[in-house]
């Protein structure tokens, strides 16, 4: 089994709660749009927004990965009406990061923080494996059916 520890190393973590997720089946590309916008929020706003994405109420705007995407309406309040930044909905990871958000709640309810006062200080998705696997088709040929996982880590403080 290869050893595997979060990205983020603190000093003091009694006010602290982690999660993560191993092998996730979603895009390690969506993951780093939705964490990105997450980062720096409490913990109620972040599980608010990405249910907000799931519901497709709110695009989630891209600032990396954005080559050959459309400008979604309404992504922020902050940006004018008459400019609208470049977005997507990604609903799957989405549902995976808002089900982390809720284990890391859990978790941080069990180490008695206040759920109220909890802020993510770190969020980050990882390559993981790349599942490598062909269907056989007819007259001897073979189809690729090539898979790529991610972990995502999030951690917590109460400020």
């Amino acid at each position: 089994m290869p050893v595997w520890s979060y990205s983020l190393k603190l000093r003091d973590e009694s006010r602290v709660a982690k999660a993560m997720i191993w092998d996730a089946p979603i895009s390690r590309k969506e993951a780093y749009e939705i964490l990105k916008i997450l980062r720096g929020k409490k913990l109620s706003e972040a599980k608010k927004f990405l249910e907000d994405v799931i519901a497709m109420k709110k695009a989630v705007p891209y600032a990396r990965y954005k080559l050959s995407i459309a400008h979604k309406p309404g992504l922020s309040d902050s940006f004018p009406k008459w400019s609208s930044p470049i977005g997507r909905y990604p609903v799957k990871a989405a549902k995976y990061i808002l089900r982390l958000l809720n284990n890391l709640e859990n978790n941080a309810e069990s180490k008695g923080l206040d759920l109220e006062r909890l802020v993510i200080i770190h969020a980050a998705a990882h390559r993981g494996p790349y599942l490598k696997r062909w269907m056989p088709r007819a007259f001897g040929r073979a189809t690729p059916k090539f898979r790529s996982l991610t972990h995502v880590e999030v951690m917590v403080k109460e400020v």
